[in-house]
């Protein structure tokens, strides 16, 4: 495939992601990896956790996430197409909902449907973390990252990065 046929792709994909990102860039990170790794094949499993790890340690959206993607794919041309495509139409979305909610969020009705949305959003970020803990490799050691994280995340106040630095010492140590 040519270029501009990646980049339309790009476009095309994340800006369809875009529509259904109730809960922000990780709550369709599932989707996300189905298409950049299953479908066009544009990078590997780890490769995906990999740009998703660095897009979190670095300061700023979790939307980062799909920069990274684009531009792992295209370069800049790639990075500047897949941001836009995955802001633009949210952005859109986020606004006439501000709007509705301004105007609607004494009803009974919109109230019922904000109530309804929040269960699918904490699904997909569940799915989301699922999908991260998979591809990030097999082993007793993953899963005991993983579930520390998760445990500092709901019992603690303390940064999830702390953890996570404590395993990548670790790693570096060749212990895990």
């Amino acid at each position: 495939m040519n270029e501009r046929g990646i980049l339309t792709e790009l476009a095309i994909q994340f800006g369809l992601i875009s529509l259904i990102s109730i809960g922000g860039a990780v709550a369709v990170l599932p989707e996300m990896h189905r298409a950049a790794v299953e479908v066009h094949g544009w990078m590997s499993s780890e490769t995906f956790a990999n740009l998703f790890a660095l897009a979190q340690a670095a300061p700023g959206p979790n939307v980062i996430i799909v920069t990274l993607i684009g531009w792992h794919v295209a370069g800049v041309p790639g990075a500047l197409i897949a941001t836009v495509a995955m802001t633009g139409p949210a952005f859109i979305m986020a606004y006439g909902a501000s709007q509705a909610w301004e105007r609607w969020h004494r009803v009974q009705w919109y109230k019922t449907f904000e109530r309804g949305v929040v269960p699918i959003t904490v699904g997909l970020i569940v799915a989301s973390g699922c999908l991260l803990t998979s591809a990030s490799g097999y082993g007793w050691a993953n899963y005991l990252i993983t579930a520390a994280t998760v445990a500092c995340v709901l019992f603690t106040r303390v940064n999830p990065l702390i953890v996570l630095s404590g395993a990548a010492l670790l790693g570096l140590t060749g212990m895990i």
